[in-house]
């Protein structure tokens, strides 16, 4: 590489003494390495003239590759070395179906890990995330399970309850005669279409069985789009189960149900060889402030918190 960055300063400066004077050598150490390249290669690559030195056709062949070389080498180190600094810097890699916590807890986790680079993978489905625990290619989930389908934890994970029984709200259009109601009863609802993410694990079957212990049979539909979800919702079409911590969009409202029919357990799952118990514990308290802070700022579900007998909100008062 030393020999091929001599080549290249003779080319670009004209004259070996010019070149000695860029690479801070004698002019005679690098005529001296320049008549050892030619040895080698065989043939001259500069002639001399009065005015400096020009590429001979050898030369230009020779230079045209060493260029190459020299740009390919300096990529190779600074690829080596930025792996090299990864390597070195510890990767937290974390997991969460969808929920507005997830900001603030990432917030968190930057100011008490602030060395570590993290990675976040956002699935509707629990199922999948923790697929990738067991696979080991996420260290940390939150998932959800709905009540009455228990997930399969992976063998060799742990977990910790975080939200023992989180009541699921209803969202329903602005213009339904049920949402000037501070709670609504599933009667109130019975004439409405329902609709689900068909990728969210049991929420078809969560929402069929609840409806179904009540008495009623409504139509349910199955939209992904959340976009689309939502235009459905605040054109009346349907109405949905939704997060207590969810924001109303454009023209919807949304409402606790009365008797809280509809509920899931949220849970911290973890790899234990990933993850020592005192960084666990420090990530588990800094997701229970993250949510708790957002459930504190949510009117309808601090409402319903503060009438209720919940742990929650004993610990909104710490």
């Amino acid at each position: 590489m030393r020999h091929l960055r001599v080549l290249c300063a003779i080319a670009d400066t004209g004259s070996v003494r010019k070149a000695a004077r860029q690479l801070g050598t004698s002019q005679p150490s690098v005529s001296t390495q320049l008549l050892r390249i030619e040895r080698a290669l065989g043939g001259r690559l500069f002639t001399r003239e009065r005015t400096g030195s020009r590429l001979t056709p050898l030369g230009h062949t020779v230079l045209a590759r060493a260029r190459t070389i020299i740009t390919d080498m300096a990529e190779l180190v600074s690829a080596a070395r930025q792996e090299a600094d990864d390597a070195e810097q510890m990767t937290l890699r974390i997991g969460s179906v969808g929920s507005r916590a997830v900001a603030s807890w990432l917030r968190r986790v930057h100011a008490r890990l602030p060395d570590t680079r993290t990675t976040i993978r956002i699935d509707i489905s629990a199922n999948a995330l923790l697929h990738l625990v067991a696979a080991d290619q996420l260290d940390i989930a939150l998932v959800h399970e709905s009540e009455g389908f228990p997930l399969r934890l992976p063998a060799e994970a742990e977990h910790r309850v975080l939200i023992a029984r989180e009541p699921q709200f209803v969202a329903l259009a602005l213009s339904h005669p049920a949402a000037g109601s501070p709670v609504v009863r599933l009667e109130d609802l019975a004439a409405d279409a329902w609709m689900v993410d068909p990728t969210a694990d049991h929420e078809y079957a969560a929402l069929c069985r609840v409806l179904s212990e009540a008495g009623l049979s409504p139509r349910v539909v199955q939209v992904r789009d959340n976009a689309t979800a939502a235009e459905l919702v605040a054109s009346g079409e349907a109405v949905r189960p939704c997060q207590p911590t969810s924001l109303p969009g454009p023209g919807t409202v949304i409402r606790p149900v009365h008797g809280n029919p509809f509920s899931v357990r949220l849970l911290l799952v973890w790899r234990p060889r990933a993850l020592s118990a005192p960084a666990f514990d420090g990530l588990y308290a800094d997701l229970r402030a993250a949510y708790l802070d957002l459930a504190g700022t949510n009117p309808s579900y601090l409402a319903w918190l503060l009438s209720n007998d919940s742990s929650l909100p004993r610990l909104l008062a710490h």
